[in-house]
């Protein structure tokens, strides 16, 4: 009587390297956006805790796309939103949802910024405070969060279905 051998599946190596590299992109998103937050509420030397929300409203406001009185609920909001989405990717709990919810956000953005490099507006984009670039760089950086931002949610709801926890 001849035994069989064991039939023995190999993991592909790329998949190994995700489950790695998906705590590493997550955490990287998460410090972009907290300090996009940071940068809007301390500038010149201090905390702007109860005056930063003027000085970013003007900077939405650049873009010439809303009407002022979302333009000053977007600049009290957004920064507040920004350091909680950057805080939860960091903490890992809810990474579908924070990977979700900040790829929009930048996708939001980057129509924004699209809007303004086709406008041929020459302005400061408030990304990161008030030491943004102009909106055509600032793309290009979008772009490559967007990215990053994609394979975090993606990666969130695989590892999710898959059973295992979340990076």
């Amino acid at each position: 009587m001849s035994q069989a051998s064991p039939i023995v599946i190999e993991r592909p190596r790329t998949r190994g390297k995700m489950w790695i590299l998906l705590p590493v992109a997550r955490i990287a998103l998460g410090l972009v956006f907290v300090y996009a937050a940071y940068a809007k509420l301390h500038f010149n030397g201090a905390w702007h805790l109860r005056d930063y929300y003027f000085f970013f409203a003007m900077s939405i406001d650049s873009y010439r796309m809303l009407p002022l009185a979302i333009v000053q609920w977007m600049a009290r909001i957004l920064p507040w939103l920004e350091l909680g989405l950057g805080a939860v990717l960091i903490a890992g709990a809810g990474v579908r949802w924070a990977g979700l919810a900040v790829t929009a956000l930048i996708v939001v953005f980057m129509i924004a910024l699209a809007h303004a490099a086709l406008g041929g507006l020459e302005i400061n984009c408030g990304c990161f405070g008030t030491g943004s670039v102009k909106p055509g760089r600032e793309l290009m950086l979008d772009g490559v969060l967007l990215a990053l931002a994609l394979s975090v949610t993606v990666g969130g709801f695989l590892s999710h279905r898959a059973g295992k926890p979340q990076a």
